[in-house]
């Protein structure tokens, strides 16, 4: 036990339990404050400015995680929305296109949240710049798709990168290929904060370096730090001040997140009395999510409720245990957040200005390379919800949400179950359902690099259903796949799916090789 505790616990003795916690808590905070004063002497110049701001921040997040009692929200407080704060989309398309459509691009930023590494899918660097589609990266199709609107509408809609330490770099070197195209694209980086050792609750960092072991002592504090970078990078002054109203912000990998016209519209027809100064895009959660448990993503991804009058995005973070398979069920939560969502900019500027965005804590437990347990406090882009004036959710259609988290994900949108045109993905007319096919590529596709080399072209799945494939697969020439196939190569087998095949409603299993046909 360290010095400190000890000595709070002989203290505790002539106080009550709740006084000796608020003790702890501000000899905590006391001796955080001076760790992180220590790491700023460590930095000159621009880099101590910058790491005073981005402590700041870190200062109140770890503030309210001290302050903070498990669960955050009274599971019988929880109410299903209103109607009239979700809308379905159909609601919201029928009120039609802006009566000009330029004036109202004029005044949209699109934002991507660009800080994440392709490191999931054994890539390195960005993973933004991992390509998906015939050679184009998710940083290709995203600028495709911007200048498409612009050259269409005459319009001028930038683009806004928020990268992370991680990916700030090798972004701003691609960025130079984009120079003749007609978008403007501004980057800001997310702050720096440190990782904290679990039982000590400091800092595991020793200066503010991100050379040799120090490297892994840093993180990216989640995407609910958009508010608060954007405004210290005087990015968000900048665009106020040409005359943008609204960002519309989503994860880079997802390749559904287009700009919506609609939605523009729906927001540029409020009156200013009840302008919407918040719009979340969600989706209904179908069977098939719970049951494949897919990632943390789709099924923990949160979903919205009513909680004390407001709109609020309930994460799995903040649901207490015995509720954890009702939350994840379809029976009462059947919508989830796609973290599309559409954000005021004046609003952002307010918020800020007078440090009222509110912002549920996710900690993220993390084990370093040395075997030193550590946290990460994190917050979520869409919890700060609760924060804006009239907010609203729209109940958007699943085509909006095509993350590619995973290689399983990446076959999807390399197929030809997608047409590819101006940079965006729209299903393929000849595909009979509007669902897509559930799709679980076993280890040995992992990896981007393994994925590729097991297919030498990827597969017709126009009329799949499913496929699970496990094992040592590879792929031939123009393999067709429908309704539910399953491949299983047990451990010492390899199956080779011949150039030409047609597999349908099949389970191959054993070993099979080319050579045998």
């Amino acid at each position: 036990m360290s010095m400190y505790v000890e000595d709070l616990s002989k203290r505790a003795h002539n106080s009550g339990m709740a006084e000796f916690q608020e003790l702890m808590r501000k000899q905590l905070e006391a001796s955080m404050h001076t760790e992180l004063e220590k790491l700023v002497s460590t930095a000159k110049g621009t880099e101590a400015e910058l790491a005073k701001k981005d402590f700041e921040g870190f200062k109140k997040i770890f503030h309210n995680f001290l302050q903070a009692k498990a669960p955050s929200v009274d599971w019988a407080k929880i109410y299903r929305p209103p109607e009239d704060l979700i809308q379905p989309y159909e609601k919201i398309k029928a009120k039609g296109l802006p009566a000009n459509v330029t004036e109202s691009l004029n005044k949209l930023v699109v934002v991507k949240l660009n800080g994440g590494l392709g490191t999931s899918m054994g890539c390195k660097g960005p993973k933004s710049l991992i390509s998906v589609r015939n050679e184009n990266t998710f940083l290709d199709l995203t600028v495709q798709q911007i200048e498409h609107l612009n050259k269409t509408f005459n319009a001028d809609v930038p683009l806004v990168l928020m990268n992370s330490f991680n990916t700030d770099e090798d972004t701003k070197k691609i960025l130079q290929k984009y120079t003749h195209h007609r978008v403007k694209i501004h980057t800001f980086n997310q702050s720096r904060y440190p990782r904290i050792n679990k039982e000590s609750l400091l800092p595991v960092a020793k200066d503010m370096s991100m050379s040799g072991d120090n490297a892994e002592a840093w993180y990216p504090p989640g995407h609910g730090d958009i508010y608060a970078s954007f405004y210290n990078s005087g990015l968000l002054d900048q665009l106020i001040a040409e005359g943008k109203e609204y960002i519309f912000v989503s994860n880079i990998d997802n390749l559904g997140a287009t700009v919506d016209l609609y939605i523009l519209n729906h927001l540029m027809k409020q009156p200013d009395d009840r302008r919407c100064e918040f719009v979340m895009e969600v989706t209904d959660k179908t069977r098939a999510d719970v049951k494949a448990n897919v990632g943390t993503y789709r099924t923990q991804g949160g979903t919205l409720i009513q909680y004390d009058r407001k709109l609020r995005l309930l994460e799995i973070a903040q649901v207490p245990k015995a509720h954890v398979d009702e939350f994840k069920s379809v029976t009462k939560f059947k919508i989830f957040n796609t973290n599309n969502l559409w954000i005021s900019l004046p609003a952002i500027k307010r918020l800020q200005e007078h440090n009222s965005t509110d912002m549920e804590i996710i900690v993220n437990p993390k084990t370093l390379d040395g075997g030193l347990n550590v946290i990460q406090l994190e917050t979520a882009v869409g919890a700060a919800i609760k924060s804006f004036d009239n907010a609203l959710g729209v109940n958007v259609p699943r085509s909006r949400f095509l993350p590619v988290k995973t290689t399983s994900d990446l076959l999807l949108v390399m197929s030809n179950l997608y047409s590819l045109e101006a940079g965006s993905l729209t299903m393929s007319k000849k595909r009979e359902f509007l669902t897509t096919p559930h799709v679980k590529l076993g280890s040995s596709f992992t990896k981007v690099h393994d994925f590729l080399t097991r297919f030498e072209s990827i597969p017709d799945m126009l009329e799949l259903d499913h496929l699970t494939v496990s094992g040592d697969v590879t792929f031939g020439k123009q393999v067709s796949l429908k309704g539910t196939v399953i491949i299983i190569a047990n451990h010492g087998d390899r199956i080779d799916i011949p150039a030409g095949a047609l597999l349908e409603n099949k389970i191959v299993s054993g070993n099979l090789r080319i050579l045998d046909h």
